[in-house]
């Protein structure tokens, strides 16, 4: 049986993971700092709640001698990112550099499935971005991603470390099965819309006069589903390298209030506030590139991204 060892388990996208892995057969074991629900432990062969890079965790690592390590963990909130550069660069960067020197300390013959994100692009150039465009991070959180993915690609020509890294932009949606969601108080727009028409509170739109079709800002949106789906492809391939986990189009934030508002069939009023510095018209990525390597594709659309959401925050608890 092939084996998985997942930092950040307990998270969102970390969580997903472990589903897909166990559910492929794989042994799944879950390293977070964070306790885990009890639906995703039972998925787990064992879970440590510890840091990642603890001596508790990295014997685990060398007891286990996994065929995959996903590496989920790390800090990623651009806006605190800003404020406190400090932890992001110790979370997403000396801790993962610890991670790595152990692994080639003691010769692990395991393939490092790495979380980066569409930060590392900073303010793109054209769109659909694809992956040879520029990267140049905007911010502490962007930065210390590509640090990390700079980091990655030398320890693999120099000491023969395997890899892949995908640059996830907006992950969204919950599990189909009501196992996985996002916690209460995440940012994105699809988040904050959703539990406002659950909590009954006012909801403001960011932006209106941006150079695009209806004045809102564009956005690439990714189900969670489809990205541990990812995670587990590249486990079973061999592609080195970097690439965009995104659909290759977006949706407008005026649409995905609109598309909620009519899915879920309620009545909402909706606020309009000034733009939110640094924010781009149209952020949007091209997935062809691991398309190509692998098959993988999106499957769900705005509807399906909604309609999981939305069962995950109404479920019974």
């Amino acid at each position: 049986m092939n084996t998985v060892l997942i930092t950040g388990a307990s998270g969102y996208i970390g969580a997903q993971t472990a589903i897909a892995f166990a559910n492929a057969g794989w042994q799944v074991y879950g390293v977070d700092r964070e306790h885990p629900s009890k639906t995703i432990s039972d998925f787990c062969k064992k879970f440590l709640i510890s840091h990642f890079w603890s001596e508790e965790a990295l014997y685990l690592l060398g007891i286990v001698k996994p065929d995959v390590i996903v590496h989920c963990a790390g800090t990623s909130l651009v806006g605190p990112s800003i404020k406190n550069p400090a932890e992001y660069y110790q979370n997403n960067f000396v801790a993962t550099k610890t991670l790595l020197d152990h692994v080639v300390k003691s010769k692990l013959r395991t393939r490092i499935i790495f979380s980066s994100s569409a930060a590392t692009y900073g303010e793109p150039i054209l769109t659909p971005i694809s992956e040879e465009d520029p990267q140049m991070p905007v911010n502490p959180y962007g930065q210390s991603k590509l640090m990390t993915e700079m980091m990655l690609e030398s320890y693999r020509v120099a000491y023969g470390l395997d890899y892949v890294g995908f640059r996830y932009f907006n992950v969204c949606g919950a599990d189909s099965q009501g196992r996985n969601g996002q916690r209460s108080g995440a940012t994105h727009i699809i988040a904050r819309v959703l539990e406002s028409i659950k909590n009954n509170t006012a909801f403001t739109i960011n932006g209106v006069d941006y150079a695009t079709e209806d004045g809102t800002c564009v956005r690439d949106y990714v189900h969670v589903e489809d990205i541990a789906r990812a995670h587990l492809l590249a486990a079973q391939h061999a592609e080195c390298g970097f690439y965009n986990l995104s659909t290759g189009s977006g949706y407008s934030n005026r649409m995905i209030v609109d598309t909620a508002i009519n899915t879920i069939g309620v009545e909402k009023e909706i606020g309009t506030g000034p733009m939110r510095p640094g924010d781009p018209a149209v952020l949007v990525g091209s997935g062809e590139k691991f398309a190509n390597a692998v098959g993988w594709q999106p499957t769900h659309d705005l509807s399906s991204i909604i309609k999981t959401a939305w069962q995950w925050y109404n479920r019974e608890v």
